[in-house]
């Protein structure tokens, strides 16, 4: 009898087949005399549409809301039929006694393999492959350590009760927002309170009035001592500067300390998305995507979607060959130190407690090639290496030097840091000889007063970094109650790391945010959602509640289906307020351009990379591309060049002023070595980032949001 292993997608089921021995390539899956590995192509069957409980959800009507089906039907997608038919095929075989889910480990990759088996006849026993890297050992010590799937029924019943919620009260309140106020409007418990906390930091700066702040510098010896700072008053501080003027200055204390500092934890998936764009301006859709390309083929990294940022007891003896894999990167210098010593693990990095389902992002045994990465898989990649590598050296341990000195009765302070061993920091930067401060206790100096001056500054815009970590501690944004930031905490936020940064980018489809040199700000057409939306949504005390309950049923202290009743209810409600609302809506976008289908006014949509013509009308389909951002590369300033336009005659233009069209730009790559261009280099140029494949994106296809 043979096991069928269902993997999430064909990369990781080839890796797991070449592993098995599985020779046998055959459409849709590989076997061998004791294995059959096929796959999924991310979700295969999903949520139905309202349609397809009744015809007359077809045509959006709020009077027919909320939508609330008795029984909620999945169905299968029907641009993946065929490799469904093949996995169903497999798992049904009558030489087939056991199923091995082998999705990604984590509640979303539980309900794809779990939808799956659900639509296939027969109740074969299951056992769950859970691993952290698709490395062939990771893949050789997950098989020998198979798990009973009956464990992990607790986070399907949590998989498939977000998935059911978010239908339920997403499908209702956003066709009740597009069909009450006739505009493309779309809310969510995660989306909309992340959109308020833009608003709310855009308030805020746009509120914030500037005050002028004085303070008193002394110069001695060449050395800056800071005295009083931060005093509003001009007056106050002219008149100290004129009491202290030409007094001596005296040395009433030098202190001296040794200090160490440990580096940063691991990085888990937000924290990573953070660094990436403070060093590289990479988006968190960038940085995900970046990894999980280097998860899956090049399985350079352990599993991207972590919420932790410690690694497990049992992971200490791979420390030595996952630091030997770096040895081919700029960090060989500090590997070739590091093999040398016992690597040890330590309570800084190694908890068990700190670790639920995956253990912080680190680098896998695999020798990284850093010639066959791109540049952002190689900056993603070294970040990961250089945080990891941190961790196992020493802290950097300096010397603290405080002298404290008197000038009349004000105390004046210089601080002064003298490195001693560079630790973790030689990653980065070489040790320099720093000379300590000359002075000593009963010094009677010279003193050059100076009069300082600085301005309040409001809080910072949101870019995608800072957004990120807000998301995971809304409570530092909202005012809440002691209880709801308890919750908050326990729930790490709002969203999850998986989610966040797809959240950020419905945000710019929808049109409700926007950039401008990495500055978030809420757009009209958001403001006006934040006021329409019911103020429940607007809450992250919501989210939380929804995360905490579904964590509890992870763990089978609550029942599934208690919780999809609760939102039942709370649909209702919702819609019903809507449905009560005399709120109206304005369109500021809309230009004179006729829609081709309908004869209504087109509205003129920017996103993040794209402007376009869309139809105002929420049941029109009809689109127009204006302009979009490409990947086609400036030949003169090597920016990213601007399309205009369709076909032969479309323009590509730049900044820095060049411009060209398709046909030239074709005649310019035609030139090259090969002779021709092929159908793949042309998609480069115009290729859209590949969508994230979930039932709630499908469930919502037919709106553009």
């Amino acid at each position: 009898m043979k096991s069928v292993v269902l993997a999430e997608k064909p990369s990781v089921a080839r890796d797991i087949a070449r592993v098995l021995g599985c020779n046998q390539k055959k459409e849709g899956y590989m076997e061998n005399n004791r294995y059959i590995v096929t796959w999924a192509l991310g979700h295969l069957v999903t949520n139905a549409d309202p349609e397809q409980y009744d015809n007359k959800y077809k045509t959006w009507d709020l009077n027919e809301l909320p939508i609330l089906p008795k029984y909620m039907k999945t169905v299968v997608i029907g641009k993946t039929r065929k490799q469904f038919n093949t996995v169903k095929h497999q798992i049904e075989r009558s030489d087939v006694n056991e199923i091995i889910i082998a999705t990604d480990a984590g509640r979303e990759g539980e309900l794809v393999a779990r939808l799956i088996l659900e639509k296939c006849k027969g109740e074969k026993p299951v056992k769950r492959l859970w691993i952290s890297s698709v490395t062939d050992k990771a893949i050789k010590d997950g098989f020998n350590q198979l798990k009973d799937g009956r464990q992990y029924q607790g986070l399907y019943d949590a998989a498939l009760a977000r998935s059911e919620a978010d239908w339920i009260v997403g499908i209702n309140a956003t066709r009740a927002l597009t069909t009450k106020y006739d505009a493309q409007l779309s809310t969510g418990r995660v989306q909309t309170p992340t959109l308020q906390m833009v608003k709310l930091r855009q308030d805020e700066i746009n509120q914030f009035k500037a005050r002028k702040y004085y303070g008193l510098e002394a110069v001695i010896n060449g050395t800056k001592f800071s005295g009083p700072n931060q005093i509003f008053d001009e007056r106050q501080i002219d008149e100290l500067q004129k009491k202290l003027q030409g007094l001596e200055a005296v040395v009433n204390a030098v202190d001296s300390q040794e200090k160490k500092k440990y580096p940063d934890k691991l990085y888990d998936l937000t924290s990573l998305q953070q660094e990436a764009y403070k060093r590289y301006k990479y988006s968190a859709k960038e940085t995900l995507s970046t990894m999980q390309n280097l998860y899956e083929s090049h399985k350079l990294v352990t599993y991207p979607r972590t919420d932790a940022n410690y690694l497990t007891e049992d992971m200490v003896p791979t420390l030595r060959d996952r630091v030997a894999a770096l040895s081919g990167t700029q960090f060989r210098p500090v590997v070739v130190e590091l093999i040398k010593t016992q690597i040890k693990g330590s309570k800084h990095f190694i908890d068990d407690s700190k670790v639920s389902d995956h253990h912080a992002i680190v680098p896998t045994e695999v020798k990284a090639r850093p010639g066959d990465l791109t540049l952002r898989e190689r900056h993603i990649y070294e970040l990961i290496a250089e945080r990891f590598l941190s961790v196992l050296l020493k802290p950097y341990r300096y010397e603290l030097q405080t002298v404290k000195v008197t000038i009349g009765d004000t105390v004046f302070t210089a601080k002064h840091e003298r490195p001693v061993e560079l630790g973790f920091k030689a990653l980065y930067e070489q040790l320099t000889e720093r000379a300590a401060l000359a002075f000593k206790k009963g010094d009677r100096l010279n003193a050059k007063l100076t009069k300082t001056y600085g301005e309040t500054t409001p809080p910072p815009y949101f870019n995608e970094g800072t957004l990120l970590k807000a998301m995971e501690n809304p409570a530092a944004i909202f005012k809440l109650d002691k209880e709801s930031r308890s919750t908050l905490k326990e729930t790490g936020g709002i969203g999850t790391v998986a989610t966040r940064a797809d959240i950020i980018e419905k945000l710019y489809n929808l049109n409700a945010i926007e950039s401008s040199d990495g500055k978030l700000r809420v757009t009209n057409k958001g403001k006006q959602l934040l006021e329409l939306a019911p103020a429940e949504l607007k809450s992250p005390e919501l989210t939380a509640e929804w995360e905490h309950k579904l964590t509890l049923i992870e763990r089978g202290k609550y029942n599934r289906k208690a919780f999809i009743g609760e939102m039942r209810t709370f649909t209702e409600q919702l819609i019903q307020g809507i449905k009560d609302s005399e709120d109206k809506f304005k369109h500021d976008n809309l230009t004179s351009t006729e829609c081709p289908t309908c004869g209504k006014f087109m509205l003129e949509i920017k996103t993040k990379n794209t402007k376009m013509l869309v139809c105002q009308d929420p049941q029109c389909k009809t689109k127009k591309n204006v302009q979009r951002k490409t990947n086609a590369r400036c030949p003169n300033c090597k920016k990213k060049l601007t399309l205009h336009g369709k076909g032969p005659k479309a323009m590509y233009s730049c900044t820095c002023g060049f411009h060209e069209t398709q046909e030239q730009m074709d005649k310019r790559f035609s030139s090259k070595k090969t002779g021709k261009v092929s159908r793949n280099d042309i998609k480069k140029y115009t290729q859209k980032e590949e969508p994230v494949n979930n039932p709630f994106a499908d469930a919502l296809k037919g709106l553009k949001l």
